[in-house]
């Protein structure tokens, strides 16, 4: 199972490690760790002389230092890169696709797991793909996808 990065936090982490890959309209960014989990908002403390349990101890859990154990992917698609909503979700579609197929290969490259944020770093030429969402746009696309994070899997493995 493939999560997705949904948090500017978890954004933030992996866009500020180096790119594994990159290619001519893509960049790849990977960090062996797991999404941040969102804080629950702080309640005013209660006066201990309206509590019925008096004071509790304190329990500190420990940091789980084990690897990561799944694997999510975030896509930067920026509206200055590829300006129509369906350009967007055409290229956000074959990400997703790039990594799940990357990620069910047999390869022992197969990507490992952690964060995965895939950045679209310059638009396609509108002269060559004038259409929005063209079968050349999604093929050019896909095989850039392909080659980039095989890339990007064999560096992040070591």
């Amino acid at each position: 199972m493939i999560g997705r990065i949904l948090r500017a936090v978890d954004f933030e982490r992996v866009l500020g490690t180096p790119t594994r890959a990159r290619s001519a309209h893509f960049a790849v960014h990977y960090l062996a760790s797991v999404p941040s989990v969102p804080v629950a908002p702080r309640r005013k403390a209660a006066d201990p002389a309206d509590l019925s349990t008096g004071a509790t101890p304190t329990v500190t859990s420990l940091v789980d230092e084990s690897p990561p154990a799944g694997l999510w992917v975030g896509t930067v698609v920026p509206k200055r890169h590829a300006r129509r909503a369906v350009t967007r979700t055409l290229l956000k579609r074959q990400i997703h696709r790039a990594v799940r197929d990357q990620a069910q290969s047999v390869d022992p490259s197969g990507l490992p797991c952690g964060l995965w944020v895939v950045r679209l770093r310059t638009g396609f030429d509108r002269k060559l793909f004038p259409s929005a969402s063209s079968d050349a746009l999604c093929a050019a696309a896909a095989e850039e996808l392909g080659v980039v994070m095989a890339h990007a899997a064999r560096r992040a493995r070591g």
